[in-house]
C-alpha cells in the first residue's frame, strides 16, 4: 500500500496508478502525472528517479506536453515505469515519502490542476463490438430477422472517426445541425439535429505502433494497447439516418467525441478479466486468443438537465458485454498492413447488455423515441435537450479498492 492515505471508494487507487496531462495556474506548461488519490504526481519533477534500464535511457519523456513518446517507448518500458511508481509511492520506501521539499514540488491536488487531452490522436477508429446494441439498433431499422449484417459475428466491424473533434471532460457540445429526412414522402430538411444523442463506450490508446504493411499478430497485440478511457461518442440520430447509407456516419458523428482525461494502464485492469464471450461462428484463425481479455468494469451514465436539482442514473452498464475484445479489434485493423501510431484511439463502439437499463444510448433506452427515459420529479427524455449535462463513470471493484476512471463529462449548447 502507498503512504498516502487513499479512500477505499476513490477512483485513484494505489493499484490504478494512471496517466494524464494536467497543468496549474501557476505553473501552466502541460505535463505528465499520476493520479492517486486526490493527488497527482508531477512525473517532470522526479523523472530522475526512473533508474531502470530502459527508462534511464528515456526520462525526457516525462517532460513532454503529450504521453504520445512515452507510450512510444513500449511494452516493456511501462512495465517497468508502473514498477518504479509503485515502489515510490509505497509505505516502505523513503525517498518520497520523507523527502518533504521533494514532496511539495512533486505532489499537486487535483482540484488544482486542469486536465487536457492525453495524447496527441492522430487516427481514431470506432467499433460497433456489443452484440446487444448492434441487434437492438438492427431490429429498430431492419427488422428482428435482419438485426446483425452477415459480417457481424465474422469480423469487428468499424469505421475511421473524426480525431480533431476528440475533446476531454468537461468540454461544451454544440448541438449540430445538417440534413435530415424527417418525412420520408418530402424532400431533406436543414436544420439543428432533433435526435441528438450519447453512446456510451470505452476506447484503448495504442502504444507501440507498427510498419505500413506489417500486421499486429494476436499474440502481440497486448504489446500495443496502452490503455483505457472513458469515452461519450455524442451522435445525431435523425442526421445520421439520412446519411449513412452507403459509407456509414459522417456528421451525425463528428462534431464532437468526449474522452475521460486519465488513461488506466492494462496492467492495472487486467486483474479484472474474465473468459472471453463463446463466438459461435468461431472466428478465423487470426482473430482467435484463449487468453481472458474481457475485463468487469462497472459503467454508469447520468443526465442532469437544467432544471433538475440532481443527476439521474439512466444507464448501468458493463465493459464485459463486449462481444470482439480489444486485441481482436486492433488485430482486425492492422491484418490487411495498416500501420497504427502511437496515440491512435481505438473506441470500442456503444456498450449495452441485455437488460434494458444496461442499454448504452438514447435511442435503445426510448427504442427510438417512442417512449419517455424518466428522469424523476416529472422530467422525462427521448433525446437530448440544450442544457443537458451527462456524465459517463466507471470502475473495476477490487478487495477493499477501485480502479477507476474518473469522470467523462459534457453539456449541450444551442445550436448556432
Amino acid at each position: 500500500m502507498s503512504f498516502l492515505k487513499v479512500h477505499a471508494s476513490s477512483d485513484f487507487s494505489f493499484h490504478n496508478l494512471p496517466y494524464g496531462i494536467f497543468s496549474t495556474p501557476d505553473h501552466p506548461k502541460r505535463r505528465i502525472g499520476v493520479a492517486i488519490g486526490d493527488q497527482i504526481l508531477d512525473l517532470s519533477v522526479i523523472m530522475s528517479l526512473f533508474r531502470g534500464p530502459v527508462m534511464s535511457k528515456h526520462q525526457d519523456v516525462f517532460q513532454q506536453a503529450t504521453l504520445n513518446d512515452f507510450m512510444a517507448l513500449g511494452f516493456e518500458a511501462w512495465r517497468e515505469a508502473r514498477r518504479t511508481l509503485q515502489m515510490l509511492l509505497s509505505a516502505n520506501e523513503s525517498t518520497l515519502r520523507d523527502d518533504v521539499s521533494l514532496r511539495s514540488r512533486a505532489f499537486v491536488h487535483q482540484s488544482a490542476a486542469t486536465m487536457h487531452l492525453p495524447a496527441d490522436i492522430g487516427d481514431y477508429t470506432d467499433f460497433y463490438s456489443s452484440r446487444d446494441h448492434a441487434t437492438n439498433v438492427g431490429t429498430m431499422f431492419r427488422g428482428k430477422e435482419n438485426a446483425l449484417m452477415p459480417n457481424w459475428l465474422r469480423l469487428p466491424v468499424g469505421y475511421h472517426g473524426r480525431a480533431s473533434s476528440v475533446v476531454v471532460s468537461g468540454t461544451p457540445i454544440r448541438r449540430p445541425s445538417g440534413q435530415m429526412r424527417p418525412d420520408q414522402t418530402n424532400p431533406p430538411v436543414f436544420g439543428p439535429s432533433k435526435q441528438l444523442d450519447i453512446e456510451l463506450e470505452m476506447a484503448f490508446f495504442v502504444g507501440g505502433g507498427n510498419q505500413l504493411g506489417e500486421p499486429i499478430p494476436i499474440e502481440k497485440a497486448h504489446e500495443h494497447i496502452f490503455g483505457m478511457v472513458l469515452m461519450n461518442d455524442w451522435s445525431a440520430r435523425d442526421i445520421q439516418a439520412w446519411e449513412y447509407v452507403p459509407l456509414g456516419p459522417f456528421l451525425g458523428k463528428n462534431f464532437g467525441t468526449t474522452i475521460s482525461p486519465w488513461v488506466i494502464p492494462m496492467e492495472a485492469l487486467l486483474p479484472f478479466a474474465e473468459p472471453n464471450p463463446i463466438q459461435d461462428p468461431e472466428p478465423l484463425p487470426y482473430l482467435q486468443h484463449p487468453d481472458a481479455y474481457t475485463l468487469n468494469i462497472n459503467l454508469f451514465v447520468s443526465l442532469k438537465g437544467q432544471d433538475m436539482s440532481e443527476a439521474a442514473t439512466i444507464c448501468k452498464s458493463n465493459f464485459k458485454y463486449m462481444y470482439w475484445t480489444m486485441k481482436q479489434q486492433l488485430t482486425h485493423h492492422t491484418v490487411n498492413g495498416c500501420n497504427v501510431r502511437p496515440g491512435d484511439l481505438m473506441a470500442s463502439g456503444t456498450i449495452s447488455g441485455t437488460d434494458p437499463e444496461s442499454f448504452g444510448s438514447m435511442l435503445e433506452l426510448s427504442w427510438r423515441g417512442s417512449k419517455n427515459i424518466n428522469l424523476g420529479g416529472g422530467e422525462t427524455r427521448t433525446f437530448l435537450r440544450d442544457g443537458d449535462e451527462v456524465t459517463i463513470t466507471g470502475f473495476c471493484q477490487g478487495d477493499g479498492y477501485r480502479v477507476g476512471f474518473g469522470p467523462c463529462m459534457g453539456t449541450i449548447l444551442p445550436a448556432l
